[in-house]
């Protein structure tokens, strides 16, 4: 499952309508949670954008990646985590 979450850097990406819009228009497929006072942010202790975290089965982190790239690295940790056993 893919869940972005959305930060806002400026003042107006903060306004619902606009994320809406942006969703939208940038076909994003998937569900984008509102961290607009930036819990989740501070509680992954996140610097950069983007930044993409791997969870695995359990809710573990298994994989961070810091900007843009790396896609068949990362495509290679999705796999190696879809292929584990979950109990």
């Amino acid at each position: 499952m893919v869940i972005g979450n959305h930060f806002p850097e400026f003042p107006y990406e903060a306004d619902l309508d606009n994320l809406k819009q942006a969703i939208l228009d940038l076909d994003v497929p998937y569900p984008v949670a509102v961290d607009n006072d930036g819990a989740t942010w501070r509680a992954y202790r996140n610097q950069y954008w983007p930044t993409l975290y791997l969870i695995d089965k359990r809710g573990h982190i298994r994989y961070v990646h810091i900007g843009e790239g790396a896609y068949a690295q990362t495509e290679e940790a999705i796999q190696s985590l879809l292929a584990e056993a979950y109990p």
